[in-house]
């Protein structure tokens, strides 16, 4: 792994706010506007090398550390960008990074960086079982020559947008496997254009619009053949693999966050030092002026667990708690700053053009997603407080 120096750091963060400077606030809105996907931003960020940040040099990529992928997704939403439409290409490294074979690594990884291969599709969530993911029914029964999968997924998103597809799924039934429901599921790495070529009726998708620009859709598999070497490590461990993804995502979207937070900051703070009422800036009138001062307290805070969670991370120490609290200190400062940041521009703030009302929408989603805030203070209070099991 390269770990890069404060300074080199830097580096990358100038390099990439100059990046996203070639695709400035017009460009998110029309998307938003039409629910259109960024292929042009997204081809622009594997072009520069920045998506395969945590891709090992030996296969193509940078890399780079969490602490310097971190810093990629924040620049982008703190441009005012959505790194939604990219952002899974990272957290699924983990699971093929740390549990795929060598062969898996050596036929897609080299692809996945120079982008003739598009990775960006995760798929779990069910809709009886929500965060409940060991409740999960897509089932991927063996065969002699491979595994068939049938089921249907909620929330998988850039699905149509991904040549290749990671699948968690039961391949126990949940009554054969007692009491530890976490055994029993496995996790698949689906090349989809074989699948598209091949047998185009077993894999069906729906598009789901969503209250912002998100390229989500439903799934349905249906009798869907994979080969064995589809299998990401062992048969039946897919839960643990996942559950390393799901820490890794949590500090890559607390990035994403901060990178809100501070858009909003950014912007509140612009707009009380230009707009003039009652013949005196607005940043005049503690009013204005202590919020978006508390807001960036919150937001600093935020910024400090994030770099602490992608430290430990680096350096292979357990970050469960780091990742959890990342996650959950930027969600609670961005949505903060982002209401902070609409009580200052008032009115124009419900305005499209000021950009407000569109990262609003979107820096909403990050206290439901990847995981819901109350499912982090339960996890908190079960396995770092040693308070009883709530749910």
């Amino acid at each position: 792994m390269a770990k890069l120096s404060v300074q080199e750091r830097e580096q990358l963060r100038a390099e990439v706010r100059k990046l996203c400077a070639d695709f400035p606030n017009e460009y998110w809105r029309k998307l938003d506007l039409e629910r259109e996907y960024p292929y042009e931003f997204v081809d622009a960020l594997t072009k520069s090398g920045y998506l395969s940040a945590l891709i090992p040099e030996e296969y193509g990529g940078k890399g780079y550390g969490m602490t310097e992928a971190t810093i990629v997704l924040e620049e982008i939403n703190r441009s005012g960008g959505h790194a939604a439409g990219c952002h899974a290409q990272m957290y699924t490294m983990g699971a093929l990074l740390k549990h795929g074979s060598e062969e898996q690594k050596q036929k897609y990884l080299p692809g996945i960086a120079d982008g003739s291969i598009r990775f960006q599709a995760f798929s779990v969530t069910e809709e009886a079982a929500g965060s409940n993911t060991t409740a999960i029914e897509t089932f991927a029964e063996k065969t002699g020559d491979g595994y068939i999968v049938n089921g249907h997924k909620n929330w998988t998103s850039r699905v149509l947008q991904s040549d290749l597809l990671m699948l968690l799924a039961r391949t126990t039934p949940s009554e054969q496997v007692g009491e530890k429901k976490t055994e029993g599921l496995s996790l698949f790495l689906v090349d989809l254009r074989e699948i598209r070529e091949q047998q185009p009726e077993a894999f069906v998708t729906e598009p789901v619009r969503a209250m912002f620009n998100y390229a989500t859709n439903q799934v349905w598999y249906k009798n869907m053949k994979i080969p064995f070497d589809c299998l990401i490590g062992e048969e039946g461990k897919g839960f643990r693999y996942v559950l390393d993804g799901m820490n890794a995502e949590r500090t890559l979207l607390a990035a994403e966050a901060i990178g809100d937070g501070y858009f909003f900051i950014d912007k509140a703070t612009e707009y009380a030092n230009s707009r003039v009422v009652f013949d005196r800036k607005i940043g005049t009138n503690q009013g204005i002026q202590f919020p978006i001062a508390k807001a960036y307290a919150a937001v600093k805070a935020a910024d400090l667990m994030r770099y602490e969670a992608a430290r430990k991370y680096d350096e292979g120490e357990k970050y469960g708690e780091q990742a959890n609290l990342a996650k959950y200190l930027s969600s609670e400062a961005s949505w903060l700053a982002a209401n902070v940041c609409l009580d200052t521009y008032g009115g124009y703030g419900f305005v499209d053009q000021y950009d407000i009302e569109r990262k609003f929408r979107e820096t909403r989603m990050y206290q439901v997603a990847p995981v819901s805030n109350n499912m982090i203070l339960a996890f908190l209070g079960q396995n770092v407080l040693g308070m009883p099991r709530s749910y």
